[in-house]
């Protein structure tokens, strides 16, 4: 599992990168396919960084390190691993656009009902094997999308405007995180009936990158409305988002469906909206980050007065739920604290 991969960097081993396979960029529904190519984005480290928030970083570091577990880089073996892909017979001027769908089932396939709409779109759609909802989300499923984005952009023409993540119920709560935790590589995210409330079920990436994520991603929900449950949640994760300064975001519909894949016209309209990119207001942008920093800043500085008066127990509880709902954004300080409360440099 990841958590034994999780020692400092500079234990780290170099990175190999196979070169590509230009002959198998081949068009039309393959199934079966197989990579090669690693990519630094899926390495254990990497992975920690932008999806683990920092104090359970730094428990899984203490804890790798008193057990004297080795480090594997990349938790994939590429070898092993299996893809289905469908790449349109016509290649668009500025290139392919690329969906990267994390399913919830463990077959690598392509749903049929939306070739027709990935064929007139453009849209090279590629999913993995054995990433469905029993499997570990930070050992396989994130890292398996981020190889699966790597190696397609590696063999064919793919605009890097216009990469996205998606998935359908448990897969969708998957892309989410990944959005959320890689802007600089995924423009947009296709939630197809799942999703989570930022700062409860994902933790912050460092700060650089939920700028990003709030200055360039597009977040298009699709659900059923029949389909309730999924409605009230996104409805909630859509709230957090607005709490967390992200404002391009659009909420589509698929009448008298419940908790179903979406159909091809749904696909295709949700796809259409995620290459609409709607920039913030400047104004509004600073003024919402400003509100979000003051009240982090209140916390810790909430933390650091309950740790000089000897309150181990209150800082302690405090700087997890400070953890658990700012994650990267409250790093460094939080981490300074956190070992300042146990003692460890």
């Amino acid at each position: 599992m990841i958590w034994r991969h999780l020692l400092a960097l500079g234990t780290l081993l170099p990175l190999t990168v196979a070169a590509g396979d230009a002959a198998a960029a081949k068009t039309g529904l393959l199934g079966d396919v197989t990579f090669t190519e690693y990519s630094t984005y899926a390495s254990s480290a990497e992975l920690a960084r932008r999806l683990v928030s920092p104090l359970n970083v730094l428990r899984l570091q203490h804890q790798a390190a008193a057990t004297h577990v080795g480090i594997s880089e990349q938790p994939i073996d590429l070898a092993r691993e299996h893809f289905a892909l469908y790449v349109p017979a016509r290649e668009p001027a500025a290139g392919y656009a690329l969906l990267v769908f994390v399913p919830p089932w463990p077959q690598a396939e392509i749903p049929p009902r939306w070739i027709p709409a990935l064929e007139r779109l453009g849209v090279i759609l590629v999913s993995a094997a054995n990433a469905g909802n029993d499997a570990n989300v930070l050992d396989r499923r994130d890292p398996l999308a981020l190889l699966a984005a790597h190696n397609v952009m590696s063999r064919y023409h793919v605009d890097p405007a216009r990469v996205f993540i998606g998935g359908f119920s448990g897969g969708s709560r998957v892309a989410l995180r990944l959005a959320l935790g890689y802007p600089d590589l995924f423009r947009g995210a296709l939630l197809d009936a799942g999703s989570d409330v930022i700062g409860e079920q994902i933790p912050s990436p460092p700060r650089d990158l939920l700028y990003r994520f709030q200055e360039s991603t597009r977040l298009v929900y699709l659900t059923g409305e029949r389909d309730v449950f999924h409605e009230d949640a996104d409805q909630r994760s859509r709230q957090s988002l607005r709490t967390w300064c992200v404002f391009d975001v659009d909420n589509q519909t698929m009448p008298w469906t419940g908790h179903e894949l979406a159909d091809g016209s749904s696909l295709e309209r949700a796809l259409k909206s995620l290459a609409v990119h709607r920039s913030a207001e400047p104004g509004k942008l600073a003024s919402c980050r400003a509100s979000m920093d003051s009240l982090l800043s209140q916390q810790l500085d909430q933390a650091q007065g309950l740790i000089a008066s000897g309150a181990s127990g209150p800082a302690r509880q405090l700087l997890d739920q400070i953890d658990t709902h700012y994650g990267g954004l409250a790093a460094p300080r939080s981490v300074e604290l956190a070992q300042r409360l146990s003692g460890v440099p």
